[in-house]
């Protein structure tokens, strides 16, 4: 700590140093006793003055510190309430300090939970993402993002977790910031995020979507007109499925490409030898329905299955992964609609050449 030197010098000393221009800086003096507040969400705090040197608020180069600065600026603002994280609350004697040497009136402080990360260590670049860009940028929601901070080291004091920002508004107080550190954890913002998404209308997804898309060269302008109510009957199906608006470029990757890059091990696994005659026997029944539709083309299905004795699950991997490529998507029959007769029996001609090779 500061040891008080400058106070010693005599008047003769003074003067000597103001002639020679030797720089100074500028103390608070602090007196002896105890520096206290009453803080909104800690309840009192109390400082030891022995504890706090005279700090300097006016650098030698006529600078002022962040102490000083903080405080004239809050006195200029007539701030009322300082609210800020619980790393300034050793600071806070000094600025009580600061605002009684001014002759001014000490505002109410709150000092609330640091952020943490799931290593209980303070959140930082090394836990990911850090700007708000940068988690629009992975598909976050702004409504979801602010509740789930929002939700970080306070409760609105009942059970409710999705709140809009007028019930945010209308539900806070001071009083529901708990006293410890909260943790990000990515996988409650996931969660929260998915049930913003579904609350979502399906023409606001869309549109919300849609710069997604132009980024991974998905996006067609038909999408906005003439095939609008396709596309958008396509975010349906995948909405549920949705926990960052950037899952749904590599979910629909191939409802939205001509051609599909198929999962080897899934192929392996499902497009077996002993599917090859039912399986062309379905391509030929869905080319020939019309109309090309979920219940159509389960009952197709499910009849093929039972006139060759097999599990409709067998059936139904097979062709799923024909037409998308992959071992998992949204429900078979919904995907077949959409994906439309033409497309469906063009992936399953190929899926036979390929992996059944029975043509």
């Amino acid at each position: 700590m500061y040891d008080r030197t400058c106070r010693q010098l005599s008047p003769e000393d003074i003067a000597r140093l103001d002639t020679a221009g030797t720089p100074r800086a500028i103390r608070l003096l602090i007196p002896d006793g105890v520096t206290a507040f009453t803080d909104l969400v800690h309840g009192e705090i109390k400082f030891d003055n022995r504890n706090i040197e005279d700090f300097v608020v006016l650098r030698s180069d006529g600078q002022p510190t962040y102490h000083l600065s903080v405080v004239a600026d809050d006195i200029d603002m007539a701030i009322t309430h300082v609210v800020r994280g619980d790393d300034h609350i050793s600071n806070t004697p000094k600025h009580v300090l600061l605002f009684q040497a001014l002759g001014h009136g000490v505002p109410a402080f709150a000092h609330v939970p640091l952020i943490l990360g799931t290593d209980k260590k303070r959140l930082s670049k090394r836990h990911g993402a850090t700007s708000v860009t940068e988690y629009t940028r992975m598909g976050y929601l702004p409504e979801a993002m602010m509740n789930f901070l929002a939700l970080l080291g306070w409760s609105p004091g009942d059970d409710r977790e999705l709140l809009n920002r007028d019930e945010l508004i209308a539900a806070f107080a001071l009083e529901g910031i708990s006293g410890g550190n909260a943790v990000f954890n990515p996988e409650k913002l996931d969660w929260m995020n998915q049930q913003y998404i579904m609350r979502l209308a399906t023409e606001e997804l869309g549109s919300r979507l849609e710069p997604y898309l132009r980024d991974a060269g998905l996006w067609r302008e038909e999408f906005a007109t003439h095939r609008r109510s396709w596309y958008l009957g396509l975010v349906d199906l995948f909405k549920p499925r949705l926990t960052q608006l950037t899952n749904f470029a590599a979910e629909a990757g191939p409802f939205l490409t001509a051609e599909v890059a198929t999962e080897e091990a899934a192929a392996r696994k499902y497009l077996k030898p002993e599917l090859a005659a039912p399986f062309r026997e379905l391509r030929a029944a869905f080319d020939a329905l019309d109309p090309f539709t979920t219940t159509a083309t389960e009952q197709a299905l499910r009849s093929i299955a039972e006139r060759h004795t097999l599990k409709p699950a067998a059936l139904i991997h097979a062709t799923r992964v024909a037409v998308t490529g992959r071992a998992a998507s949204p429900g078979l029959f919904e995907v077949l609609e959409i994906l439309g007769r033409p497309v469906v029996v063009e992936r399953m001609t190929a899926a036979l050449g390929r992996y059944l090779h029975t043509e």
